[in-house]
């Protein structure tokens, strides 16, 4: 294995599937499975999902709500979601351990990061939901915080894209994808990885990114197994 310990990155929206909101079930057991056989192999796994397939902040202040209830109510989104997600690893037989940045004790614990690299330490996949905890910030820079936090190698950003390319690829047909591609790099370009909190969060660690496209079975698998898959972004 090239990595000992990664942080996974999982949008809301790609468990959506075809469907225009929700959890399709297909999706939640194929990144279930995807999820397992690095597992098996000894990876310490940690997973970081949004909420957007059930509720995003951002379409609450459109709608007039007020900014810091959308966020709130998108963190639970994400609750949701990490608990359909734990449910579908457990039964595939993978050992899991929710920890929950807003109390919630009868369904996770509280995030506590000693606790965190114990259970990966022990072999268990950890989800970390509610994002930060704190309005105004994004998944992403949940994902980035605790991947700095439990000292991850890498965060591993599965999409529905097989990378980073020079323009949106369902837009622009003549975009090309980049194959490695540096934090400066991205700034100068505006191209759209992360929210910007997270990334320079990761450019100031120094803790690489992979974007690549989760939905193709093994994926995962051949990735961590150290085959270029996907864009890499580093220092």
């Amino acid at each position: 294995m090239k990595y000992k310990r990664i942080l996974l990155k999982l949008s809301g929206e790609a468990l959506m599937g075809d469907q225009q909101f929700g959890i399709d079930n297909n999706k939640l057991k194929l990144y279930a499975t995807e999820i397992k056989s690095v597992v098996d192999q000894g990876l310490e796994v940690a997973i970081v999902i949004g909420g957007g397939n059930i509720f995003r902040g951002v379409q609450a202040e459109e709608g007039g709500m007020e900014r810091t209830q959308g966020d709130y109510m998108g963190m639970l989104a994400t609750m949701i979601n990490s608990m359909a997600l734990q449910s579908s690893l457990e039964a595939l037989g993978v050992k899991t351990r929710l920890l929950s940045a807003i109390k919630m004790e009868q369904i996770a614990e509280p995030f506590i990061k000693r606790r965190a690299v114990r259970h990966l330490e022990k072999g268990r996949v950890v989800i970390f939901g509610c994002g930060t905890g704190n309005p105004y910030f994004t998944t992403d820079t949940a994902a980035s915080l605790r991947a700095i936090e439990i000292e991850a190698d890498i965060i591993l950003k599965g999409t529905k894209v097989d990378g980073i390319y020079t323009a949106d690829p369902v837009k622009d047909p003549s975009a090309t994808k980049y194959e490695k591609i540096s934090f400066q790099e991205v700034y100068e370009k505006g191209l759209n990885v992360m929210d910007m909190t997270s990334f320079t969060l990761c450019k100031e660690n120094n803790l690489p990114i992979i974007v690549f496209d989760i939905n193709i079975p093994g994926n995962l698998n051949r990735l961590v197994s150290g085959e270029k898959i996907g864009t890499i972004v580093e220092v």
